[in-house]
């Protein structure tokens, strides 16, 4: 017998909470911070443009944490996160920080998150990251479903896009204009309701096959002496 369980895999900036990096340049002022994934695709060549900037203009962890904690998340992205959660295991993978997230995981109540970590020094300069692992977020996608589970996945920018086709099914949340047109292959959503809609369409097989696994085990009774 056989029962898949869904995993919801969900990017997080863009998706449950706003770019971190648009914010932290938008409230210092520096406006070469804005560039996400979007716009560059190779994360270690907009990661090292990032740390040469805020060693530039000497901007540190301090000055940073209190921005990201004044953030809050996407309108209806608790709602969204609370309903998903009542009915399937949600595991958030990101390529942002945990010295970063942390204050945003309060606020979206604490689903597990998988994602990286920075070097900052006594002084509060942010002087090097650590990657998890290369292609953190399709790796993930692809350990999970080896353990058996049905992954849905959804992601928004460049960086998600090797998790989404990794996946089962793969949903892009409110993309870039070029991205929707470019990645046509994967399901879309504008809104959460859609992608409330779109779980409950494509989680359907996973369902049906556990509620038939179960009805074969009510009807199954132990032989008799």
């Amino acid at each position: 017998m056989q029962v898949t369980t869904v995993v919801a895999c969900l990017d997080l900036e863009g998706v449950l909470v706003p770019e971190i990096w648009i914010n932290i340049a938008e409230n210092s002022g520096i406006d070469e911070l804005r560039a996400t994934t979007r716009d560059i695709p190779d994360y270690d060549v907009l990661m090292k443009q990032r740390l040469t900037i805020l060693q530039r203009h000497d901007l540190r962890m301090p000055q940073i944490e209190t921005i990201v904690t004044a953030m809050r998340p996407l309108a209806g992205a608790v709602e969204f996160l609370q309903w998903l959660r009542r009915r399937h295991q949600v595991v958030i993978l990101s390529d942002t920080y945990y010295e970063f997230a942390t204050p945003l995981m309060r606020q979206l109540e604490w689903p597990t998150l998988f994602c990286n970590q920075l070097d900052v020094d006594e002084q509060g300069r942010i002087i090097g990251y650590r990657l998890r692992q290369h292609d953190p977020k399709r790796r993930a996608v692809e350990a999970l479903r080896a353990l058996n589970f049905r992954v849905i996945a959804v992601g928004d920018s460049y960086n998600d896009l090797s998790m989404l086709a990794e996946a089962d099914v793969g949903i892009l949340f409110c993309p870039p204009q070029n991205i929707g047109i470019e990645y046509r292959q994967f399901q879309m959503a504008r809104t959460y309701q859609e992608l409330r809609d779109a779980f409950l369409q494509v989680a359907a097989p996973a369902a049906e096959s556990t509620q038939q696994a179960q009805g074969r085990g009510r009807g199954t009774s132990a032989p008799t002496a």
